[in-house]
């Protein structure tokens, strides 16, 4: 497992910024923000992508459970066309930081940029998720949380294969957009080359 950063900033309340989905052609991309206590840690937390689903969700649960505080929040697919996924993903991210009780002191944020212009100071640590003990926890949460509504999407648009391919653009999922079309929760922009 990595070593991961308590405290980035040493400032307190220190909150943890990421999310997920912004590389699938089909769902929202959804973000997490997460204030952990002072002190808080789990052997087990890690880059959301190189920890297993069944330690994911026994994480999330933890996470959700003892999180001084915990956000989440989606922008989906038409607002993504509209805006690109670079600003989707930061309109993501600042929804998920605003949903918060806790006022955060610092934020933390998985990448190499945020909000410009944001009023919390923020610092960007690229691959964060694997660094710093909050942004993974934030991680895991928006891991688990797109993963949920991509499980109950599969049962509505069925054809689309996202049980497997989680709304990647994988050889089968372009497959069945060939045969099926586009749905109304495919990102027109990723998926050009069919419309």
């Amino acid at each position: 497992m990595a070593n991961l950063i308590e405290n980035m900033s040493g400032l307190w309340p220190e909150c943890g910024v990421d999310e997920a989905g912004c590389g699938p052609a089909f769902g929202p991309v959804v973000a997490a923000a997460v204030v952990l206590a002072p002190g808080w840690q789990d052997p087990r937390l890690d880059d959301s992508k190189r920890v297993t689903e069944r330690r994911r969700e026994a994480l999330y649960e933890r996470i959700v459970a003892e999180a001084l505080d915990w956000s989440v929040a989606q922008v989906g697919p038409e607002e993504i066309d509209r805006i690109n996924i670079l600003e989707a993903r930061m309109l993501a991210m600042r929804m998920a930081v605003e949903g918060l009780s806790v006022r955060p002191a610092h934020l933390v944020v998985d990448g190499d940029r945020f909000l410009r212009g944001y009023p919390i100071p923020h610092t960007c640590v690229v691959g964060g998720d694997g660094k710093c003990s909050s942004i993974a926890a934030a991680s895991i949460v928006a891991k688990k949380t797109r993963d949920d509504i991509i499980r109950e999407m599969s049962v509505t648009y069925d054809k689309w294969g996202l049980e497997r391919n989680k709304g990647y653009l994988t050889r089968e999922h372009m497959e069945l957009i060939n045969t099926h079309g586009l749905s109304d929760q495919h990102r027109k922009t990723f998926c050009k080359r069919f419309i």
